[in-house]
């Protein structure tokens, strides 16, 4: 199962940390892409492309200036489309169901206010809470739920820095 991001109206000035993070978030939980619409940030894609160099991929940042584009190709390859929104069905009662289907997923994460043809669009209107929190925290959540953990054993390949876990302080290899 393949699984990108896409995360709709990036405003980078307003924006620019929140992204960085979502976007960090997505590929150390397992998604192999992540695609942004609004205001296009060459700087942060460098941020993104320099963790993915250092630390492993594979894993794409890529800009699209029309998100519904985006949608439709993903639609027409026969992919799911998940709508992480506090609106939609809890996580617990849908995440088996969806995990099941097998099909490649395109999980979209909103910045400004989302349309609401999103809500329609999408095959699945996931909350991972019924309260406002943040993007970064649904999009951890839901991944992880649906790889049932095993994105935390995760290995990146070409990685040139590796962290060896230690009780206290910090050790990490140049590989």
């Amino acid at each position: 199962m393949e699984v990108e991001v896409l995360r709709l109206t990036h405003r980078y000035v307003r924006d620019e940390r929140i992204t960085t993070h979502l976007f960090l978030t997505a590929r150390a939980f397992g998604a192999s892409k992540v695609i942004y619409t609004g205001q296009r940030d060459e700087k942060m894609e460098e941020k993104i492309g320099k963790v993915t160099k250092n630390w492993g991929g594979p894993f794409t940042i890529e800009y699209e200036k029309d998100w519904k584009q985006t949608i439709m190709r993903w639609k027409a390859r026969k992919g799911e489309i998940i709508h992480l929104t506090f609106y939609g069905l809890p996580i617990q009662n849908v995440i088996q169901d969806i995990r099941e289907s097998r099909k490649n997923t395109l999980i979209i994460v909103g910045g400004a206010k989302v349309p609401g043809i999103i809500y329609k669009l999408s095959d699945w209107n996931v909350s991972v809470t019924s309260q406002p929190h943040s993007e970064i925290s649904a999009l951890s959540v839901f991944l992880h739920e649906l790889f049932q953990g095993r994105e935390l054993l995760k290995i990146f390949k070409n990685a040139k820095l590796k962290i060896i876990p230690q009780p206290r302080g910090k050790k990490v290899l140049d590989l």
